[in-house]
């Protein structure tokens, strides 16, 4: 965490608050998306917070760009700024150039490299038709190589997912490419474990946002004279979702924590697979507290749970982690009480 950590979010949820309305976040399903609010995050530097200084950006750390992340989470911002910011954080962690203009990013396996020219298909790109450049892994006789994309040379396919954001299909036809670097085995796990953190602090942000609109709502809606939140079962709902928003808060904030350690990848996938069960009783309560008005195009409820089961199962889910974690378990000399329990590594016999 920088030390301005607390200025930057502060801005940054009053320009959300103040322009990112219902109307607003409703302009996706109609194939656009909010400008403005993209270029006030630019004239503001929100975009490169988590840039070096260096590199023109303003030297903050992950942990204020995954807060910043939460935010857009947590407002369904319409704007490409998880995507844009990850992309950057490939590049400058690959030690090549960022970029200035929007960009998205994949991960996926599909792209071909040979002679400099990159042939492949990827499906449910974010954002591919609003980008300038895509940075993402391609196979070549060296090995998985991060690389950098003019979008302009590409074919696209619009699509969205079920949150009407944009998800394309991006087609490769001998393209050549900008830049390149060669990744280890290792940088290839920890590019996906941030990418799964990013998702977990869109989802959080979203969370989040689902237990105040649901608070709010059981104190303005009244039945037999009374405000619903005085009913039993309302209350029994109400503490549902509290429960579990602070424990995915909770684990967001933990999973910051261990930004610099060694336990990131283990934090990453604990949290991961705690959001799936997380998500399944947030949107299930809070649509029984919200009744049929909860999913009307009117209330804004939907927004924010269509992003939930969308940004489930994108990009590098609880199943891939659940693998990692059970693979790790069985090839090391574990106890595995210590190791539930513990944050160190001392739980590892030599």
């Amino acid at each position: 965490m920088s030390e301005m950590k607390e200025m930057i979010l502060e801005v940054a949820e009053r320009m959300l608050a103040d322009y990112v309305t219902k109307d607003e976040v409703d302009v996706l399903e109609h194939g656009n998306w909010s400008k403005d609010t993209w270029t006030l995050f630019k004239e503001n530097g929100m975009v490169s917070v988590a840039i070096s200084e260096e590199k023109g950006g303003a030297g903050g750390d992950l942990d204020d760009l995954l807060n910043l992340v939460r935010l857009t989470g947590k407002y369904a911002a319409p704007i490409p700024f998880a995507e844009t910011t990850f992309a950057n954080f490939l590049l400058e962690t690959s030690n090549l150039p960022i970029v200035d203009k929007i960009a998205t990013y994949s991960l996926q396996e599909g792209l071909i490299l040979r002679n400099g020219q990159i042939t492949g298909t990827l499906h449910n790109v974010p954002w591919a038709r609003h980008a300038s450049f895509l940075v993402a892994l391609v196979q070549s006789d060296a090995g998985v190589q991060v690389a950098l994309i003019d979008l302009k040379d590409a074919t696209i396919e619009p699509s969205t997912n079920l949150a009407s954001e944009p998800r394309d299909t991006v087609i490769l036809n001998n393209v050549k490419v900008r830049t390149s670097s060669l990744l280890t085995d290792e940088q290839i796990l920890y590019a996906r474990s941030i990418e799964t953190a990013f998702k977990i602090a869109l989802m959080t942000g979203a969370i989040e946002k689902i237990n105040d609109l649901s608070i709010q709502y059981s104190k303005e809606r009244e039945q037999f004279g009374r405000p619903i939140h005085r009913f039993q079962l309302v209350q029994y709902q109400i503490a549902q979702l509290a429960g579990e928003t602070a424990i995915v808060t909770a684990a967001f904030h933990n999973m910051c924590a261990a930004i610099q350690s060694n336990e990131l990848l283990h934090e990453v996938a604990y949290t991961r697979i705690r959001l799936e069960d997380a998500i399944t009783t947030v949107a299930s309560v809070s649509h029984q507290l919200h009744a049929a008005i909860g999913m009307t195009h009117e209330h804004a409820l939907h927004q924010y749970t269509r992003r939930l089961w969308a940004w489930r199962d994108e990009g590098t889910n609880s199943d891939f982690w659940s693998e990692q974690i059970a693979d790790y378990l069985l090839n090391h000399d574990v106890e595995l009480w210590a190791y539930l329990t513990s944050t160190t590594e001392s739980v590892v016999k030599n």
